[in-house]
């Protein structure tokens, strides 16, 4: 295609299911004559390439014989892209048939947004956090410990209670529906490559924001994100439904490190502890058992060990 408007981003990960209804749903804008398609396969053992040259023949394919994560997948892409825009969008979203066009106009209006996210509900409708505010140690402690009633005025990761209707500027927007300006790209970067998976969004608008842009939430039209596809088939093919978890943490501390310095690592591995340790004592007067508490103590674990493997929190563990 000639000098598309906008370059759709895939990264597919075991989700060849997905593929038809996904591309379905883009293909029903109007705007559909003005995209392209980039997709990176990572490394997935379901049939993903053969749906992928039947449902989408005409996109780039990059297929990995590793998976190398969700930032770095789309990463890979950045040298193909050819269009003012780029739009990262995940094989569980789906649009709606204005989503492109509503989107397009409003980033072609005001030349100050250099990202755009929607609003995103589940299967059946519901409201899921469309619009977020930066994790701090102190936030993420709270969220973790359900404390949040004793601190009213704090901002939380995901808050919820707020007028989903109106256009409002924000930290940061999920990655399930990521609308980002070519030139933003350019200037900032995609994606810090140390986080396999977790947080990519969040650093990258952290980055977006200090540079000058906006980041802004659009209620006027919908996303349909399911979630979890990606991260579920991880649990069904590898057994290992705790390393999610495991990224996770690790990812937290690359970007408390890089973000908030040692300072504000130490500070996080101090409320981790004593988070844990509150949530253990709950556990213990509610009667919960003992898998309760040792679900504590485990997460208090991981999160020294990977706090020793990642060298306080300097570089990844892969």
């Amino acid at each position: 295609m000639a000098n598309p408007l906008l370059d759709v981003l895939i990264v597919n990960y075991n989700t060849a299911a997905l593929l038809q209804p996904m591309f379905d749903a883009l293909r029903q804008s109007d705007r559909a004559h003005q995209v392209s398609y980039l997709v990176v396969d990572n490394a997935s053992v379901d049939n993903s390439l053969e749906r992928l040259s039947v449902v989408c023949p005409e996109a780039l394919l990059v297929a990995n014989k590793d998976n190398v994560g969700f930032g770095r997948a789309n990463n890979q892409l950045v040298e193909h892209l050819q269009g003012k825009y780029a739009l990262l969008l995940n094989t569980d979203a789906f649009v709606a048939a204005d989503t492109l066009s509503k989107t397009l106009d409003y980033m072609e209006a005001h030349p100050d947004c250099g990202v755009l996210g929607v609003k995103l509900v589940g299967r059946e409708g519901d409201l899921q956090p469309s619009c977020r505010y930066f994790p701090t140690p102190f936030n993420v402690f709270i969220a973790r410990t359900g404390l949040g009633r004793f601190f009213p005025g704090l901002k939380m990761i995901d808050e919820m209670n707020w007028d989903h209707a109106s256009v409002r500027e924000c930290d940061w927007l999920p990655g399930c529906y990521y609308l980002i300006r070519r030139e933003v790209i350019d200037q900032v970067g995609l994606f810090d490559p140390r986080y396999f998976l977790y947080y990519e969004e969040v650093d990258q608008c952290k980055r977006v924001k200090e540079a000058g842009w906006k980041v802004v939430y659009y209620p006027h039209t919908t996303v349909v994100h399911i979630g979890g596809e990606s991260s579920k088939s991880v649990a069904e093919l590898d057994k290992a439904s705790r390393q999610i978890s495991t990224l996770q943490i690790e990812s937290e501390l690359l970007y408390f490190r890089k973000h908030h310095g040692t300072t504000g690592l130490a500070l996080h591995m101090l409320l981790v502890s004593l988070g844990d340790l509150i949530l253990a004592l709950k556990s213990l007067l509610k009667g919960r058992g003992w898998a309760a508490i040792k679900s504590s103590w485990l997460h208090c674990r991981a999160t020294w060990a990977l706090l020793f493997d990642t060298r306080f929190a300097s570089q990844p563990t892969r």
